[in-house]
């Protein structure tokens, strides 16, 4: 079952460019009933893994900005590392995590059908909005595992001028370091559990293959818009979880 839902959530990444920690978390949740905190922890690393390939993909082709990546991890990093330690401070509330956590994944479904359809929003440079937004940013990557793919490419094409190779490049080299921080943070505090990940990470290196492969010949916008609608349901369950069973 996890290598399956490796493979599936990498191909999705591969195919439509979603997030990882968008899809992997609730995911966990609810098909496999992890705690949350295992569910997030386990989740940021296995999007480390997936991602590590086309992060040194995009830095060979150079269409990563350092000055943009140092001002996001200048507020991202204390974030992340933030929301990490507050999570783990909430494991006992379970049902007020299952409403964060479906909050979270709601707002940035939303955000990925709201840039789907407007398309690239463009404005001046606002270097100084990159740290003090990121740091929220960081907080809901620890808090939740998600929001780093959406929320950063958001960011990044209000407030720069890069190109759009740059943009996902810049952002993908953001949402790596959140996640090997997070990821270490949960790890320190034993809420990672290793047998699924292994397998989690084998599905994934598979489905990332085969996504890379079909990428140029599915329709990836369809595809993004219908993956980002049902993940509006998920986070919809989650949300209801945690209320009703509040």
């Amino acid at each position: 079952m996890a290598f399956l839902l490796g493979f599936l959530i990498a191909f999705a990444i591969g195919v439509t460019g979603v997030g990882a920690g968008t899809i992997t978390a609730p995911l966990l949740i609810l098909a496999l009933g992890l705690p949350p905190e295992v569910a997030v922890g386990t989740a940021l690393l296995f999007g480390f893994l997936v991602k590590v390939p086309a992060g040194a993909v995009y830095l060979a082709r150079g269409q990563v900005e350092p000055k943009a990546l140092g001002l996001l991890l200048l507020g991202g990093v204390p974030g992340v590392l933030l929301g990490s330690l507050l999570l783990t401070g909430l494991k006992g509330a379970k049902d007020l995590v299952l409403l964060l956590v479906g909050l979270t994944v709601v707002t940035s479904a939303a955000l990925g059908i709201w840039r789907s359809l407007r398309g690239r929003v463009l404005g001046r440079e606002k270097p100084g909005l990159l740290p003090p937004a990121a740091f929220g940013i960081g907080l809901e990557v620890g808090f939740s595992s998600a929001g780093a793919g959406a929320l950063g490419t958001l960011l990044l094409l209000y407030a720069t001028r890069l190109s759009p190779q740059q943009v996902v490049g810049t952002d993908l080299l953001f949402g790596l370091v959140l996640a090997l921080l997070g990821g270490g943070v949960h790890l320190l505090f034993g809420q990672v559990n290793f047998g699924l990940l292994l397998a989690l990470a084998t599905g994934g290196i598979l489905g990332a293959t085969f996504g890379a492969l079909f990428a140029t010949r599915l329709p990836r916008e369809p595809l993004r818009l219908a993956l980002l609608l049902w993940l509006l349901f998920i986070g919809g369950q989650l949300i209801y979880r945690g209320v009703v069973h509040g």
